[in-house]
């Protein structure tokens, strides 16, 4: 799809997280909408040596809910979970506490499994008990 190229190019030059949030919000509407030829996008992102690509396939489900792509989701998150960046870690806790609200006993699994920093454990675990 030629506009996964150009989402790409728009997040890669955003360079700060405000504006790349937003495209990764796009990027999860069109992934609704066109799942098969989107999908591939956020899946190479999560290999990028592009931070804010790798954000963007961490957070562009926020608010799917139970169409959410938990393997994606789980590629992104497993993909970067070690990695020391702020704003790496925050988008994994943000993700998995939105994720949350569909399937709490699923985030506390997959928290409980996993070795995330403190920061993105903590985000995840919230408002559940």
């Amino acid at each position: 799809m030629a506009g996964n190229e150009t989402l790409r190019e728009l997040i890669v030059t955003s360079a700060w997280w405000d504006y790349m949030d937003e495209l990764a919000h796009r990027a999860g509407d069109l992934l609704a909408g066109w799942p098969a030829e989107v999908r591939p996008a956020p899946l190479t992102w999560t290999r990028s040596d592009d931070r804010w690509l790798r954000r963007a396939s961490i957070i562009c489900q926020l608010g799917a809910r139970d169409r959410t792509d938990i393997e994606l989701l789980t590629i992104a998150i497993e993909s970067d979970m070690h990695d020391s960046d702020f704003f790496i870690r925050k988008a994994i806790g943000w993700a998995l506490r939105d994720y949350a609200r569909t399937d709490p006993a699923w985030v506390q699994s997959f928290a409980g499994t996993r070795e995330l920093s403190p920061l993105s454990r903590r985000e995840a675990l919230k408002h559940l008990p």
